[in-house]
């Protein structure tokens, strides 16, 4: 394997260094690949962090994979993890990038357009084409909690496959969306599954758990390590969904919360206003499972509450 500019030989872990571009300061900003071989031949599974610079909880989840064992005893195939590709956003805290682009937003990148096309580009051309499948990891943004899933294209047969392998309590039905890292990777015929489990700027070990849990089963089925599998748990499959939005402004008091079952007419939350001069009921629609939820205290009307799912 040639990865870049770096020949990575049979039965051989490396780090590979893509540089993107410069901070304002001149300090140089790389991409870092870690790969790991094993002596015979196989699938090659790329793991992506911190496409979302403030969705911390996915960069650990792949930092701890890097760091176990599971990655050092391969009997075929290769890894390729990359555990932070939004380094810019990650050191300012932010989704995107400090002119306000979305990474996810920017594929398959250009090498001569913005810093966010800039960095699409160099993945989609110097690391995605190495991949016979990915997992990339996420958590809920701007307050929004995401219970433990799989995200997949539902018209992608290996897709599916990765994802039901993944046993995370919700496999969810996801369209492509235009410009971004899956829909590129899928494109190429790289079946790609999203993982979502937190939220951004927090740890949640629970989800972080479920997420090593989900690359040692995906490594397990695809034959790539021979460790035992981990008793498997029921995974609903979301076909469909929905949300609800507050309905007024004020102080939220959740009564449901991520992994509810929730049944129509149940009452998930109450809003109020800090003088008590009004008390809203938040209602669910119909029957189904609560995948996420708003963490912040203080709502405004139409602010996304609950992230509800009916299974097939």
């Amino acid at each position: 394997m040639i990865l870049y500019d770096t020949t990575i030989k049979k039965g051989q872990n490396t780090v590979v260094k893509i540089p993107v571009a410069n901070l304002p300061s001149g300090t140089e900003i790389n991409l870092q690949a870690h790969v790991f071989r094993s002596k015979k031949p196989g699938p090659v599974l790329l793991l992506v962090g911190g496409l979302h610079g403030d969705e911390i909880n996915g960069v650990e989840i792949v930092r701890r994979a890097m760091k176990s064992k599971m990655l050092q005893n391969l009997v075929m195939g290769s890894v390729i993890v990359v555990p932070l590709l939004n380094v810019y956003g990650f050191i300012n805290f932010s989704r995107g990038l400090p002119d306000g682009k979305d990474v996810n937003r920017s594929f398959p990148g250009s090498k001569s357009g913005s810093l966010a096309s800039r960095v699409a580009y160099k993945f989609t051309n110097k690391i995605l084409p190495h991949a016979t499948f990915a997992v990339d990891f996420h958590t809920g943004g701007n307050s929004i909690f995401n219970y433990p899933q799989a995200r997949y294209f539902n018209e992608d047969k290996v897709s599916a496959e990765i994802a039901e392998a993944m046993n995370l309590p919700y496999t969810i039905h996801s369209k492509l969306i235009s410009r971004s890292l899956r829909k590129t990777a899928h494109s190429k015929g790289i079946p790609l599954v999203v993982f979502e489990g937190g939220e951004s700027l927090r740890m949640d070990e629970d989800s972080i758990q479920h997420g090593l849990r989900s690359i040692h089963n995906v490594l397990i089925a695809q034959k790539m390590i021979a460790d035992q599998p981990v008793e498997p748990q029921h995974s609903y499959l979301i076909t469909d969904r929905y949300w609800i939005r507050a309905g007024r402004s004020g102080l939220l008091n959740l009564k449901k919360k991520a992994g509810d079952q929730v049944k129509t007419g149940e009452v998930l939350a109450k809003i109020t206003d800090p003088y008590n001069t009004y008390k809203l009921k938040v209602i669910a629609k119909k029957s189904g499972y609560i995948f996420g939820h708003n963490n912040n205290p203080v709502v405004s009307r139409g602010d996304a509450l609950f992230h509800i799912g009916t299974e097939e």
